[in-house]
């Protein structure tokens, strides 16, 4: 494979891993703030943020993955930051938001969110898109011998 495929390959993998990373970080958000608001532990939380931990460190071995996925993520976490109102008209139209949100973070049967807060809102709110899409974009920038241990 040519060193223009691997670019091309490694940033669509970095685009279609921005779905799940979308997704999972806000079903983690989410959770803690359920668990906040009922000051109780937030085991669930703890499992998306581990499960966005592992599709990140894949991610930051292979800079164009990590570029394809951190600057949506970067921007998305801009969008919520600068202008909350726009950002929540993308966010409502996005999959899943008028279901209520994904088939898998609705335990029974109870919807993840309510209709009027679309997915991705409590995680822009409190920042987590922007930190995570700038460390992975952080990453894609560092030195090849400072990079995920996965990339040697």
């Amino acid at each position: 494979m040519t060193r223009e495929n691997r670019h091309l390959v490694g940033a669509a993998a970095g685009v279609a891993a921005l779905v799940p990373v979308y997704y999972l970080t806000e079903a983690a958000a989410r959770a803690l703030r359920t668990s906040n608001a009922a000051f109780g532990p937030a085991p669930a939380a703890l499992a998306y943020l581990a499960a966005v931990a592992v599709i990140v460190t894949l991610l930051t071995a292979w800079p164009a993955a990590a570029l394809g996925c951190g600057i949506p993520l970067a921007a998305a976490g801009a969008v919520f930051a600068l202008d909350l109102n726009a950002a929540l008209g993308v966010a409502g139209s996005l999959p899943w938001a008028r279901e209520g949100g994904l088939p898998w973070s609705q335990p029974n049967g109870v919807p993840w969110a309510e209709l009027s807060e679309p997915p991705g809102t409590m995680a822009g709110m409190t920042g987590l898109y922007t930190i995570i899409g700038a460390l992975l974009v952080l990453s894609a920038l560092l030195p090849g011998r400072l990079r995920s241990v996965l990339g040697r």
